[in-house]
C-alpha cells in the first residue's frame, strides 16, 4: 500500500520527533483522512526494521478490526495478534498486538515489554486521574521505561480541560497536523455543506453540566412531538436524490421516536444504541453500509470507528458544547465515494452556529463565547460564513455591515459555516528574499526566536513567514522540514544560526510562493513554494541519521 503524501509526512514526523526528543508526540489526521495506514506503517517498520515490538490500543472493536486489516495489507509479514473480548480473541503472542483498553487495562505483565504504544483516538486519554488508559500505560512504562507512547486523533482536545498535550500527561507535543481543509482542496476528503432547519430547536434553555447539556434535558427538548415530526418531514425533502443519511439523535427514546416517524411516512430506517445487541447491531450497520437502508439513526455509537463512505448526509437532532463531538459526528460524511459531490449537513440542533466551521476548531476555553459562529441565508437556508458576502447556493447578497466585528483566529473559529469556504489562492513571483532574526513583542530575553523570511513580490508588496527553529515539538518539526527541503547543510539550533546561513547563499531560492487567503482568518499562508536546486554550500551532512532506531 502506498501512503499519500501527507501519511507519509506523518510517519516521518514520528520518527524524526523521536529521535529529537524524549517526549511523546502526537499525530492529528482528520476523520477519513487514513489514520490506520499511518500507524500500520510505523509497526511495519518497527518491526521489520528495528526488531521492536508494537501495541495498538483502541477503544472499539472497528478501530481493532480496520487495524488489523491495514497491518495484513501493509504488512503481511509482521506477526499479529488480537486481545480483544468483543472480538472473542486473547492472542498475547506477536510482533505486534492489537488490543482494546477494556480488555487490557489490567494486563500489562500478561501483555509483556512493549517498545511503542499506538494509541488510535488519543482524545480518550484523561488528563489526570487513573483511567484504563493511564493505568495501563503506567503499568507498561514500568515494564519498559524507554517506552515510547504515540497518540492518533483527529480531535486534539477535551471538551473539559482543553488540549490533550501537556507536560504532566502521557502525550506531550503535537509533532505533525494536517487540516481538513487542505485534504479536501487536494480531493481526499468529500466537501460539507450545511443547511439550517425551517424548525430549529431553542436550546437557550438547556442546563450545563460538566461542560455539555444534561442529556435529559437534551432529550425531552428534541423529543418534543412536533420537533420530531418536523425534523423528520424535513430530512426526507432533503435527502430525496442522496444515498445514505446518518441521524444522531438525543437518546434512545429521541431515537426511535425519529425512526417510527420515518417508518410512517414510507422510509426504510433503523436504529443502532448502546443497548442494540451485536448480531442485530453488525447486521444493521452491514444493511446500511450496503445501501439496503437508506437511514439510520444513532445514540452516540457511530461517532468513531464507523466507516461508511456513501453517507452523503448527516442530520445532527443532538446539541452539543463539545467540538470534538460535533466534529466527529459531521466527520461521518468525509469519505469519498463514486458519485458523491458533498455531504450535506442538516443542522437542526445549532451545533454548526455553537461551534463554527470544521476546519478552524479551537480547544475548548474557560472564556465563553455565545455570538453566534454562523449566518443563514435568509432566502434559501444554507448556513454560510459569516465572512461571505454571497450565498454560494442561491447567489443571495448580504448587506454590508459598517465596522464590522474582527474575528480573531486564534480565539474564535474564524468564520463560520461547516467549513470557512472564502478561499483564495494566487501565485507570485518571487523578486528577492529577506532573512532575519525575530523576536515577539514583550519576549522575555530567553524566550524562543524565530527566523522571519519576507518574501519580496512587488512594490511595497511583501509577505511573511516565521520558520522556529528554537521552539519545541510540532513547530520545530516544521523549521527541519521547511530547511530540508531547501538546503543540504545540517538544520540549524537557533534563529541567528538559521539566518547566518542564509545570507551567505545556504538555502535555494523561492521562485515562486502559492499564497492562500480564507475569509475571516487573519494571517494568510504560504501552501506552495517553487523552489531552485539546492545549493552545493557546503555539504557537510545532516544532523540526523535516519537509520537510528526511534526508540
Amino acid at each position: 500500500m502506498q501512503l499519500r503524501p501527507y501519511q507519509r509526512a506523518a510517519v516521518n514526523a514520528v520518527y524524526l520527533h523521536l529521535r529529537r526528543f524524549d517526549t511523546n508526540p502526537v499525530v492529528v489526521i482528520p476523520t477519513a483522512g487514513g489514520k490506520t495506514p499511518t500507524i500500520a506503517t510505523i509497526c511495519d517498520d518497527a518491526v521489520n526494521l528495528w526488531q521492536g515490538r508494537v501495541l495498538i490500543l483502541a477503544h472499539v472493536k472497528e478501530l481493532l478490526q480496520q487495524a488489523a486489516e491495514k497491518l495484513t495489507a501493509v504488512c503481511p509479514s509482521v506477526n499479529f495478534g488480537v486481545f480483544s473480548a468483543g472480538l472473542g480473541k486473547r492472542q498475547t503472542n506477536g510482533d505486534v498486538i492489537i488490543a482494546g483498553i477494556q480488555s487490557v487495562h489490567h494486563r500489562a505483565e500478561e501483555l509483556g515489554h512493549f517498545d511503542m504504544v499506538l494509541v488510535d483516538e488519543c482524545h480518550l486519554v484523561p488528563k489526570e486521574g487513573t483511567g484504563m488508559y493511564r493505568r495501563f500505560l503506567a503499568d507498561a512504562k514500568r515494564i519498559n521505561p524507554n517506552l515510547r507512547v504515540i497518540g492518533f486523533t483527529a480531535t486534539p482536545y477535551r471538551l473539559d480541560s482543553g488540549s490533550i498535550c501537556d507536560a504532566a500527561g502521557p502525550l506531550h507535543e503535537i509533532a505533525y497536523e494536517v487540516g481538513v481543509m487542505d485534504l479536501i482542496l487536494d480531493g481526499y476528503l468529500c466537501r460539507p455543506t450545511a443547511k439550517a432547519a425551517k424548525q430549529k430547536a431553542d436550546t437557550s434553555a438547556l442546563r450545563v453540566r460538566g461542560g455539555e447539556f444534561i442529556a435529559s434535558d437534551t432529550e425531552a427538548l428534541m423529543n418534543a412531538e412536533p420537533m420530531v415530526e418536523s425534523a423528520c418531514d424535513e430530512i426526507i425533502a432533503a435527502t430525496v436524490q442522496r444515498n445514505s443519511c446518518l441521524i444522531f439523535a438525543a437518546g434512545v427514546d429521541h431515537a426511535h421516536s425519529i425512526a417510527l416517524a420515518l417508518k410512517q411516512r414510507g422510509q426504510d430506517c433503523e436504529v443502532v444504541t448502546g443497548q442494540t445487541r451485536q448480531g442485530k447491531r453488525d447486521q444493521t450497520l452491514d444493511d446500511f453500509r450496503n445501501q439496503r437502508c437508506k437511514y439510520l439513526v444513532n445514540v452516540g455509537v457511530l461517532t468513531t470507528g464507523f466507516d461508511a463512505p456513501t453517507i452523503d448526509c448527516v442530520a445532527l437532532l443532538r446539541p452539543t458544547m463539545s467540538p470534538g463531538l460535533y466534529y466527529q459526528m459531521i466527520g461521518r460524511g468525509f469519505r469519498l465515494h463514486p458519485g458523491k459531490e458533498n455531504c450535506l449537513i442538516l443542522d437542526f440542533a445549532g451545533n454548526v452556529m455553537r461551534h463554527g466551521p470544521v476546519d478552524c476548531i479551537e480547544p475548548p476555553t474557560p472564556q465563553h463565547d455565545d455570538r453566534p459562529k454562523a449566518k443563514e441565508c435568509p432566502q434559501c437556508g444554507a448556513i454560510v460564513a459569516v465572512a461571505k458576502r454571497e450565498c454560494p447556493s442561491c447567489n443571495h447578497e448580504f448587506p454590508v455591515i459598517a465596522s464590522p466585528r474582527v474575528i480573531s483566529h486564534t480565539s474564535q473559529p474564524a468564520s463560520a459555516a461547516v467549513l470557512s469556504e472564502d478561499i483564495t489562492e494566487q501565485t507570485h513571483e518571487v523578486q528577492d528574499v529577506l532573512y532575519s532574526v525575530h523576536t515577539k513583542r514583550d519576549a522575555e530575553e530567553d524566550d524562543p526566536k524565530s527566523m522571519c523570511v519576507e518574501y519580496v513580490i512587488g512594490i511595497n508588496f511583501h509577505h511573511r513567514e516565521y520558520v522556529c527553529f528554537e521552539h519545541t515539538g510540532f513547530a520545530r518539526n516544521k523549521a527541519v522540514w521547511w530547511w530540508r527541503e531547501r538546503s543540504y547543510e545540517p538544520v540549524p539550533r537557533t534563529a541567528a544560526e538559521a539566518v547566518s546561513l542564509a545570507i551567505r547563499g545556504a538555502l535555494a531560492f523561492p521562485e515562486e510562493i502559492t499564497i492562500r487567503s480564507i475569509a475571516g482568518e487573519k494571517f494568510d499562508r504560504i501552501v506552495d513554494t517553487k523552489l531552485t536546486e539546492k545549493p552545493c554550500f557546503c555539504l557537510s551532512g545532516m544532523d540526523d541519521d535516519d537509520d537510528e532506531v526511534p526508540f
